[in-house]
């Protein structure tokens, strides 16, 4: 098939695995509670931000589009120390999902984490079958 069918391959991919880790997101936020769900989800918020900078900037390295992932996560928690956020979710309430409202320190922990996660799955998972057993031989 060669390089025609990857990009809508990876498309799609990244559109399935999307919706999974909303679909768990909504889960968690729904019947998860206390610091575990809150750390779960701010997980789960941080592996659908690089999927969407994956699906945005398909061409940019995936180191690089991890890095982005967490510096928007990070940008977004540290906005919340402004107040703004919560304004905005008292306007709108459904903003609550993408901007949150309270700033908590360890949840820039809790995004680096689920970004690695998301990337070390992403990364595993677009290496085609023969690529492991070739870089483990050393053989090009």
């Amino acid at each position: 098939m060669g390089d025609a069918g990857r990009p809508r391959r990876a498309w799609r991919s990244t559109a399935l695995a999307g919706a999974a880790v909303v679909t768990a997101g909504l889960a968690t936020a729904r019947l998860g509670s206390g610091a575990v769900g809150d750390a779960l989800g701010d997980a789960l918020y941080a592996a659908l931000v690089l999927l969407l900078v994956r699906w945005a900037l398909p061409r940019m390295s995936s180191a690089a589009r991890a890095g982005l992932a967490v510096g928007l996560c990070w940008a977004v928690e540290v906005a919340q120390a402004t107040g703004g956020p919560a304004r905005a979710v008292e306007a709108w309430p459904p903003l609550r999902y993408l901007l949150g409202t309270t700033f908590g320190p360890l949840d820039l922990l809790w995004y680096a984490l689920g970004v690695l996660a998301a990337w070390v799955v992403i990364v595993g998972l677009s290496r085609r079958p023969g690529d492991a057993v070739r870089a483990a031989s050393g053989r090009p």
